[in-house]
């Protein structure tokens, strides 16, 4: 490998599969069609600007933007002008965010963070260490030597520790500018009531009796302040729990719909599919437990 190669990939000998990868993008070509991934995905925006569309929702985004998109969410870039940039990509295998979440604490922060845009605002500080820890990464990936994983797990959790404090301090500057608008307690209500309901109360109009507002008032605020309905929220969030059971667990996947208040679970597996674009069990046989037991 030279100094001039732009691209690094590291393999999972058992199965062929794609473990980390890291490389420099210098266009949109990476990106211009509809992503899905069974590996969670940083990509820093270092030049361009353009639109995301990611899930339900679309976003602009410039220059110093980190993206961070997890195992088989879709998103998709439409570049205003020319991009150039770097992406981390790692499968679950290589390094889980959910099995070290108290280690990195970034799963629901940088990851399936459905309240909050998926994307990071990168400042001087933050980029100079991001430029040295994907120097080092690139080195270790070019020096195949004793215990390679280890010191690339350690590089990609300095960088997600780092990023899920920036985006932790920035959420919290947001709040506080809510905190002068009339409607953050109803935000912050739907928030806890969903945390707290989802896996039964599966309707919009379950919330608003529960916060005691029309289904149209809280339609638009949840618009305005979340960019997605309530009904899209609600499905994002029992994906994601699907997920961490299909992962970390050997249940069933009847016995996780069931959890999840789904007494059908061909009904279930087809909610599922829709909106992870893969069935549980294929979910499970390509990211989760049965791969990673077998």
């Amino acid at each position: 490998m030279t100094d001039t190669q732009h691209t690094f990939t590291l393999i999972d000998p058992p199965n062929g599969n794609l473990a980390f990868k890291l490389f420099w993008f210098d266009d949109n070509s990476h990106f211009d069609h509809l992503q899905r991934h069974n590996y969670f995905s940083l990509i820093w925006i270092k030049e361009g600007s353009g639109r995301l569309k990611s899930d339900f929702s679309e976003y602009d985004f410039e220059a110093g933007r980190l993206l961070a998109f997890s195992l088989y969410q879709p998103f998709m870039l439409l570049a205003h002008e020319p991009i150039k940039g770097v992406v981390i990509q790692f499968h679950p295998d290589f390094f889980c965010i959910l099995k070290h979440h108290k280690e990195v604490s970034c799963s629901g922060v940088l990851f399936d963070n459905i309240y909050r845009p998926p994307f990071v605002m990168v400042d001087k500080t933050s980029e100079s260490l991001f430029d040295i820890l994907l120097a080092q990464m690139k080195a270790e990936m070019q020096n195949k030597a004793l215990a390679q994983y280890e010191i690339l797990i350690s590089y990609l959790k300095i960088f997600l520790i780092t990023a899920s404090r920036l985006k932790t301090e920035q959420q919290a500057v947001v709040y506080h500018a809510d905190k002068d608008m009339k409607e953050p307690y109803i935000l912050q209500d739907l928030k806890d009531a969903i945390e707290e309901h989802f896996k039964t109360k599966h309707s919009a109009s379950h919330y608003a009796d529960m916060l005691n507002i029309s289904a149209k008032a809280l339609a638009r605020i949840t618009k305005t302040h979340f960019n997605k309905t309530i009904s899209n929220l609600i499905a994002e969030r029992i994906i994601i729990e699907a997920k961490r059971e299909l992962y970390l667990t050997n249940k069933p996947v009847k016995e996780i719909a069931y959890e999840l208040g789904y007494e059908d679970e061909y009904y279930f597996s087809r909610f599922f599919k829709t909106n992870a674009d893969v069935s549980p069990q294929l979910y499970r046989d390509t990211v989760g437990f049965g791969r990673a037991s077998a």
